[in-house]
């Protein structure tokens, strides 16, 4: 697996930073579509939940470009 630097508007940022990015966007739309439908008051604690769905989404993105950019 090869993680390579993205050039992002002249300055090279690492992969993983944008993948953060777009894995709180994820989390933080799921947040709100649970709390818009009072979903999240079941959840025993709701910042554990979101951290840990960040979490999941994250290292799901990860696992997920690991795969497609290895050799077969």
């Amino acid at each position: 697996m090869r993680f390579v630097e993205v050039n992002l508007f002249g300055v090279y940022v690492a992969p993983i930073s944008l993948m953060m990015v777009g894995a709180w966007r994820v989390t933080i739309a799921l947040r709100r579509v649970l709390s818009r439908f009072g979903l999240l008051r079941y959840v025993w604690h709701p910042a554990l939940f979101v951290f840990a769905t960040y979490i999941i989404v994250l290292s799901s993105w990860v696992l997920i470009v690991a795969h497609w950019s290895s050799p077969l």
